[in-house]
């Protein structure tokens, strides 16, 4: 079964990060409240993200993987700025 990772920017400009085997529901969903405990309370949300896979696993698992970005280096995804992703994987102490 296929699956999607997906970035969703909420009302306030936040962004959530979720993983689905039905993007168009799930995002429905998020949209009617049904959505995580995130997203109900910055409704409406859009989509401005997604990665397809073969298996939901392993949408699940890049789901885990971005959840921990910072919010510049989602914006870096989000704006196919792949060439910034390495520098801001470095932490600050890293940085000379």
């Amino acid at each position: 079964m296929k699956g999607w990772m997906y970035i969703l920017e909420c009302a306030d400009g936040s962004y959530y990060t979720g993983s689905t085997n039905n993007i168009e529901l799930r995002i429905a969903q998020h949209n009617a409240g049904e959505g995580a405990n995130h997203t109900k309370k910055r409704l409406p949300v859009k989509l401005v993200y997604f990665e397809e896979f073969q298996r939901i696993d392993e949408a699940f698992y890049r789901e885990k993987q971005v959840q921990g970005w910072s919010r510049k280096k989602k914006e870096a995804l989000i704006n196919s700025q792949h060439e910034l992703l390495p520098e801001l994987s470095l932490a600050y102490r890293d940085l000379k």
